[in-house]
């Protein structure tokens, strides 16, 4: 799995690319989001628009990342997400706890004026 970061004034945006699986890269989007809210960057969007595959562990990592970012009074959003990956969220219950939007700057956008 391939990272990319991009900062667009309050909000941090993750972009992930390829395979989020035991196998490929396990733990790197925890640590990358650890050291963003470790830093200040309290407000991440997860762009999965390029994220091929994702398993039960890089779920879990989201979910992971979403508990450090609450306990820091952060959010992380969801943007792009696969219909896969919306049925994944949906069967686990889970897109009741993240925000998923269609686009990356309406992911952006539910951030509003927050700092």
């Amino acid at each position: 799995m391939d990272i990319v970061r991009r900062d667009l004034e309050n909000v941090t945006v993750l972009e992930l690319s390829g395979r989020l699986t035991a196998d490929d890269g396990s733990g790197r989007l925890k640590e990358q989001v650890t050291s963003l809210i470790t830093s200040g960057r309290k407000q991440i969007v997860l762009n999965l628009a390029r994220l091929t595959y994702m398993d039960s562990s890089g779920l879990g990592e989201m979910v992971a990342c979403y508990g450090t970012a609450v306990k820091a009074d952060g959010k992380v959003a969801i943007a792009h997400a696969t219909t896969r990956i919306q049925d994944l969220l949906t069967i686990t219950k889970l897109v009741t706890v993240f925000d998923a939007y269609d686009t990356e700057p309406a992911a952006v956008a539910s951030f509003g004026s927050q700092g």
